[in-house]
């Protein structure tokens, strides 16, 4: 008597329905660099595909934990990749709703006794069906002192991360060695985080290419001259403090499509497009960054 033949899923047509493809192509074109970030995210989709291929052929599939720690300094693209996240997770049918809810200590601590509870807990109704990005989650922790309330706050989130993680996911981010230090006082907490991704800073080409995308995203373009400012202004930016990668980028284009705009309100002729669009060396050297570098260098 022949054996009848197992039951064939084809993981390509699930991904097609799914379009997962199309979600991670969409990080590919939106974040530079991040490779290892990247690589992460697809092999969290993988599993969760591969898990869904399990459940259509009746194997045993025990739920994935899916909470998350995202470490790295400001500007290294952790909001938006967990926004992906949660398009994958939601297309995959691991959360009902598919959107994110982003939230500081702020959101979730009270100031006085009995404060706290309803604030955390109305934070997580709203991100039920999705994902709980907690920036700078350290901050709910101060062992110093004793009266804070965040500990409250974390031993509610601890018990809906057990209890309901098929309904959210937590995704907790800041700075690494800060985040290293939550996680030694809160084991509670790291024993339920199943992911940890570090963002690495963007290397200056990378953070060139990101200028330029910004850039032609609004419609402007760099002129020779102002290309090889702006590399100055990045270089000598990263070395200074509260640098912040890819938000410091997009400051200095705001601050230099400020000094484009009052140049051209200033000049008594008509403007081309070409005008209109490009900046000049002149709209990035007037920044105090390259100004103070060449202070310094007379």
């Amino acid at each position: 008597m022949a054996e009848a033949e197992s039951p064939q899923v084809d993981l390509h047509e699930i991904a097609k329905e799914t379009a997962i493809y199309e979600v991670l192509d969409q990080l590919d074109r939106e974040l530079v660099g991040l490779r290892p970030v990247k690589t992460k995210i697809r092999e969290i989709a993988a599993l969760l595909l591969v898990d869904r291929m399990r459940k259509q052929v009746g194997l045993k599939t025990p739920p994935p934990s899916l909470h998350m720690s995202f470490t790295g300094n400001p500007g290294t693209g952790k909001t938006t990749v967990a926004l992906r996240m949660a398009d994958i997770l939601h297309r995959l049918g691991y959360v009902r709703k598919g959107h994110m809810v982003a939230v500081t200590r702020d959101d979730l601590v009270g100031q006085y006794i009995g404060h706290t509870a309803p604030k955390t807990k109305e934070v997580l109704k709203r991100a039920m069906g999705g994902v709980l990005f907690i920036d700078e989650a350290y901050y709910l922790y101060r062992q110093e002192n004793e009266r804070d309330y965040g500990q409250e706050a974390i031993e509610i989130l601890l018990q809906v991360m057990e209890n309901q993680r098929d309904d959210v996911v937590v995704i907790l981010a800041g700075y690494k060695d800060r985040m290293e230090q939550f996680f030694k006082s809160n084991p509670g907490m790291s024993s339920r985080i199943a992911h940890h991704i570090e963002f690495p800073d963007y290397t200056l080409d990378e953070l060139m290419d990101i200028a330029k995308l910004m850039l032609a995203d609004m419609g402007y373009r760099l002129s020779p001259a102002a290309d090889r400012a702006l590399r100055s202004y990045i270089e000598r930016r990263k070395q200074m403090p509260r640098f912040a990668n890819a938000r410091s980028v997009r400051n200095a284009l705001d601050r230099a499509r400020l000094r484009q705009a009052n140049r051209l309100f200033a000049r008594p002729c008509t403007c081309s497009v070409e005008d209109l669009m490009t900046i000049e060396e002149e709209d990035i050297m007037a920044s105090r960054v390259l100004q103070q570098s060449q202070a310094g260098a007379t």
